[in-house]
């Protein structure tokens, strides 16, 4: 057995406790790496750079920009003036407008009294019925549209209500007769047992109400035969009568009717408007 130091441990290593051997290999470690002791930790180097090492860039922060407005349109050329052509004159003002509105509306209510005048002086005429002489197909009161183009259409026919200037012996004071028109230019009208013959025929009477028919012609005036119990009606006239046979004042007691005296046709009832009606 040889003697050895009391410091050292059998393999050649000096006899430290457990401690301060791994502290001196810590140390010795930290050594060959470069690194700073335990002693100076505030000493401590940062590490060198390894070839696997690498530095993130820092990104600088961008502040956000504010919006920015479009640029403004750029300006329009200016237009040159055509040789010629008008130059703009001044804005209307508030009372030229009116003023034009005025006239506007005048034109047409002149215009509207214009047609209307025109459509009852040549087209239409309006009238009244004062007397019962048309019952039962017209009643006082009534009011009837009178188409006065008709008969510079056509003729007149035999049962067309008809509106005419009243002869010098028919009633006074009435401006216009409204009858029907029994017998046409060249025909005999004659009343026989209380029935219309037109040249011996008889004639139908629909419209009539009253049962006991029409009463035997007397005189009659202006008639080409004389009139005596009959009528030949002259060319260029017509005979009337009224529907309500014994009351009414007609051809029996003026004669015939110039064709020419006839105002127009009654077509239309439209008064009072619960009977309107088509005559």
């Amino acid at each position: 057995m040889t003697d050895q130091p009391p410091d050292q441990t059998p393999d050649g290593m000096p006899d430290r406790a457990d401690g301060d051997w791994s502290d001196d290999v810590l140390e010795r470690a930290r050594a060959r790496a470069g690194l700073p002791t335990v002693e100076d930790p505030a000493g401590m180097a940062p590490p060198p750079p390894s070839e696997h090492t690498f530095t993130v860039p820092t990104v600088p922060t961008v502040p956000p920009e504010a919006p920015v407005a479009p640029p403004p349109p750029p300006p329009a050329p200016p237009v040159a003036a055509q040789p010629g052509a008008p130059e703009p004159g001044p804005v209307p003002s508030r009372n030229a407008g009116a003023r034009r509105a005025v006239i506007e509306w005048g034109a047409v209510v002149v215009g509207a009294l214009a047609l209307a005048f025109v459509v009852r002086a040549f087209l239409l005429g309006t009238f009244y019925i004062p007397t019962p002489s048309m019952e039962p197909t017209l009643t006082s009161g009534d009011r009837i549209l009178v188409n006065k183009l008709s008969y510079r259409l056509h003729d007149v026919n035999r049962g067309d209500l008809v509106v005419f200037d009243p002869p010098a012996s028919a009633e006074p004071g009435a401006d216009h007769l409204i009858k029907r028109v029994i017998g046409l230019p060249g025909e005999t009208v004659t009343a026989v047992d209380g029935r219309i013959l037109i040249d011996g025929g008889l004639l139908i009477e629909p419209y009539l109400a009253w049962s006991e028919g029409t009463d035997d012609f007397g005189a009659v005036p202006w008639c080409d035969d004389g009139g005596a119990g009959s009528c030949r009606v002259p060319e260029g006239h017509v005979f009337v009568m009224g529907d309500n046979r014994p009351n009414s004042r007609d051809s029996r007691f003026f004669g015939p009717v110039p064709v020419d005296s006839i105002v127009g046709r009654a077509f239309v009832r439209y008064w009072p408007l619960g009977d309107l009606d088509r005559l």
